[in-house]
């Protein structure tokens, strides 16, 4: 990727994730790692999941990497989906509403701690810092050591749906979200707009938003779906469970699992995805129309972020994808 041209490598923090390939629980110190193999490619979140964290250690951590990598790390942040990690470490998660609390009185912390040459905060789930005396006075405020180099931050958040609250948290602080694509993708980024719009920001259509975009490359359009099916498929198997697929009943789901009943239960096809425009599949000129077409309709989108690593893609096309797309794709964006 670093050869390629490619700007940033885009990484998930899991837990205790035995299947596939989530197994990275530690994406700063992962990217201190991957900076000192590579010469200027960044290394981004996506996303750290705040409930899984003391904020303060978390701040702590990004703000080193921040400071060893000379820069090359872009934050992330997210509550968290699999109830088997959030709630394991110590977080609520099926209790959405606290689940929700929680995060954001954790990244309210983070920011203090790198804008603010001292803080506190007395919140519902943190008194900080603790009420103690300190060389012979009571403590009352501290200070992050080290800081970010780079302040403010950017800080990216995934745009899930557009309820008003998570909007207006992330104007607020001046978090950038990352969409997924989809049919849905214009009308959330006219909503954003409108939210900044009230925040007094006139900006361009998909102005401080990334767009996530599942790609396979292939000869052809055929053979680069029918080579995606079996992808797709696999990926229902992981995500259905976990409420990731919308609409599908008790029953779809458990036939994800059972080869003789998928073909008949009614399961959504790599094709639904194909045609919203979150998965494009075909040869080098097909991908760059369908994303030209995208950028037409955002003219201020910001960062488009390439999904080749989807669940059950094996690694050898992952790097044949990332290899063609640099080599034929990204050029002619650079025309």
């Amino acid at each position: 990727m670093d050869e390629a041209g490619y700007d940033t490598l885009w990484l998930a923090e899991h837990h205790f994730q035995r299947e596939g390939y989530g197994c990275i629980p530690n994406l700063p110190m992962l990217a201190v790692y991957l900076s000192q193999v590579t010469r200027r490619l960044h290394f981004g979140s996506m996303f750290n999941i705040v409930p899984a964290w003391h904020p303060l250690r978390l701040a702590e951590d990004f703000a080193l990497a921040d400071l060893i990598t000379k820069g090359r790390v872009r934050f992330g942040i997210g509550r968290g989906y699999i109830a088997r990690e959030v709630e394991t470490l110590g977080s609520p998660l099926d209790n959405d509403q606290a689940n929700r609390d929680l995060f954001e009185e954790q990244v309210e912390i983070i920011f203090k701690a790198w804008n603010e040459p001292s803080f506190s905060h007395r919140g519902k789930y943190y008194d900080l810092p603790a009420r103690i005396r300190h060389r012979g006075q009571d403590l009352e405020e501290i200070t992050l050591v080290p800081r970010p180099s780079n302040r403010p931050l950017e800080c990216w958040q995934p745009i899930v749906s557009v309820n008003p609250r998570g909007i207006d948290f992330m104007v607020k602080h001046g978090i950038k979200g990352v969409l997924p694509g989809g049919g849905r993708v214009d009308e959330v980024a006219a909503k954003w707009q409108e939210a900044l719009a009230g925040a007094g920001r006139e900006t361009l259509l998909g102005e401080d938003l990334a767009l996530v975009l599942q790609v396979h490359l292939a000869d052809t359009q055929a053979q680069a779906i029918r080579e995606a099916t079996v992808w797709y498929e696999e990926q229902l198997k992981v995500l259905s469970p976990l409420g990731m697929i919308p609409h599908l009943t008790e029953a779809q789901i458990q036939a994800t699992f059972d080869p003789e009943k998928a073909p008949h239960a009614g399961l959504p096809t790599v094709h639904g995805p194909i045609r919203d425009g979150a998965w494009i599949c075909g040869p080098p000129e097909h991908v760059f129309e369908k994303i030209s077409e995208i950028q037409d309709r955002l003219p201020g989108l910001e960062r488009v972020i390439i999904g080749a690593g989807g669940l059950a893609i094996p690694p050898s096309i992952i790097r044949q994808d990332l290899a063609w797309f640099g080599k034929e794709v990204m050029p002619k964006f650079q025309e």
